[in-house]
């Protein structure tokens, strides 16, 4: 859960190679931008994370990058801010490892130079939707993969991992080892005989045998290689699938395995009688099947208030209330969602309008950056060379006192002017620019939505549905985010006119609270 944006603490990170500050990128310059992004957004910054001249390329292990996860996982700071992404890491995992432990922790993360602020409403949204998108490439990079898996099995090319054990990998073909082959068809002498697979272990460890990486045998070991038909001559290939984020696999459906020739170890007489015993001993138990989670379970009411579930059986959410039987079929709802998804965010022409003021507010604080540091570097020469000046003995030390130090005095304002004038801009930047890439993104995310599976799907439903209401002719959908209207570059909450929430889009209308934050949208969709 969130801290409150009043009580909100924060932290600093400022990482500035040697190569940076070469280019006259001094950490200070950072600092400073970064407080100043804080006290506009009236956050208290309590660390600050100096990496100075150290490279990107990995920061995991460094003293103040684990001084900072701790403090995020305890609840020290409840958000970091820094200059860009690439000033966090170049590491691409490492990123990716940092930005999951601040959703864990439900911190947020500030990029000043990427325009992302995870604090607003947008920034959520928009993480959201990428992580959707990133978890459907993830799909389809695997779908590729396990496409290309059956055809190299069949041609008897390895598929990556070790050979099983009494086999070994030659000339890209599998072929009996030497020194393994013997243990393992002892293996299933001694289970023939004694029938027991602790047994077995225990001699074959008292006999000095090993597993390949120098383990003892285990009953688990025993029983996984007894149930392996590579020994009988049989090799398996894309037979198991990851069951979860634990990598515990699965057996897939008899019809997708790959079979394959292969010498044999035992005779598949005494393989299929070992198999035999240890099938006899099975458990009958079966594993309870997972509960089906419909796309907009928990969310969907009837017009009289009683929530709506989808029996089963049946292919429609069903209200349960007293002597109400309304009924809404879920490809009809899901068709409604989609369509609207293409209206979620501001339309191209009120988009180009919108970030057309919102062009001419940064023009202008560039502009003024730019006039600040041509001052900046005006005053650097002439103090320079005052200084040196005093230093050959061309100005005497009273001359030097006299000149000196209203030249410094500026150059300190404008030291904490131009970090306070860029972070102006990087609000004004986070404020609106963001709001082009997160309609770039829902257009992308209507477009792949048929292609999503269902658990990113519902994570999407999750993020941005509070409330669906199903009517006998109409269908309400309300939204917990409605990107804001285009203010003019100079106004103020204050200058805006507060307006309800759960504005109605019904004729094309767009309306949101006086912050612009967590507006509740709603659709009155006709003809359902």
């Amino acid at each position: 859960m969130r801290k409150s944006e009043e009580h909100k603490r924060v932290g600093i990170w400022v990482r500035v190679s040697t190569e940076d500050q070469v280019r006259g990128e001094s950490p200070e310059t950072h600092e400073r931008r970064a407080r100043s992004y804080a006290d506009l957004k009236g956050w208290t910054v309590v660390e600050v994370y100096r990496l100075d001249a150290v490279s990107g390329k990995t920061v995991k292990e460094h003293p103040e990058a684990k001084r900072m996860v701790a403090d995020i996982r305890k609840g020290h700071i409840t958000g970091l801010i820094f200059s860009k992404l690439a000033r966090l890491a170049r590491n691409t995992k490492e990123l990716l490892e940092f930005a999951d432990l601040f959703r864990e922790a439900g911190a947020d993360l500030v990029s000043l130079g990427e325009s992302i602020d995870t604090s607003t409403p947008a920034g959520r949204l928009f993480y959201t939707m990428i992580a959707a998108m990133c978890q459907w490439e993830r799909e389809e990079i695997a779908s590729r993969v396990a496409a290309s898996v059956p055809i190299r099995a069949k041609m008897g090319k390895p598929l990556g991992g070790a050979a099983p054990f009494g086999y070994q990998w030659k000339d890209k073909k599998l072929i009996v080892d030497p020194k393994e082959a013997p243990v393992r068809k002892l293996m299933y002498e001694l289970f023939a005989e004694h029938k027991r697979k602790k047994t077995v272990a225990r001699l074959l460890n008292e006999r000095g045998f090993r597993t390949r990486n120098g383990s003892a045998f285990s009953d688990t070991t025993i029983t996984r290689l007894i149930q392996d038909p590579t020994a009988k001559g049989i090799r398996r290939a894309n037979y198991t699938k990851t069951a979860n984020n634990a990598k515990a696999w699965t057996l897939k459906p008899e019809s997708e395995w790959v079979l394959s020739e292969v010498e044999a170890i035992v005779p598949e007489e005494l393989w299929s009688r070992c198999n035999a015993m240890l099938e006899g001993r099975k458990r009958g138990d079966k594993p309870p099947s997972k509960r089906t989670v419909h796309l907009f379970s928990g969310v969907t009411f009837c017009q009289c208030g009683e929530k709506m579930y989808v029996p089963s059986a049946t292919t429609k959410y069903t209200c349960r209330g007293k002597g109400c039987r309304n009924k809404m079929p879920i490809d009809d709802l899901e068709a409604v969602f989609r369509e609207q998804l293409q209206n979620f965010f501001l339309s191209p022409q009120e988009l180009a309008r919108y970030l057309s003021s919102a062009d001419e507010a940064i023009r202008e604080k560039d502009r003024l950056i730019g006039v600040l540091e041509d001052e900046h570097k005006k005053l650097t020469t002439e103090s320079n060379k005052l200084y040196d000046l005093y230093q050959s003995g061309a100005i005497d030390k009273r001359g030097f006192a006299a000149r000196y130090p209203p030249l410094s005095k500026r150059l300190e304002q404008l030291d904490d002017e131009i970090p306070r004038a860029r972070a102006e801009r990087d609000v004004l930047n986070i404020s609106y620019l963001s709001q082009a890439e997160i309609v770039s993104e829902a257009q992308n995310l209507y477009a792949r939505w048929p292609d999503l599976p269902a658990e990113e799907r519902r994570t999407i439903v999750e993020a941005i549905v509070e409330k669906i209401t199903v009517g006998k002719d109409e269908v309400d959908i309300d939204l917990f985010y409605n990107p804001p209207s285009p203010p003019t570059p100079c106004s103020t909450p204050e200058d805006e006119e507060e307006l309800p929430n759960n504005s109605a889009l019904t004729r094309g209308k767009r309306a949101m609270n006086a912050q612009g934050f967590i507006a509740a949208m709603s659709w009155n969709c006709a003809g359902y």
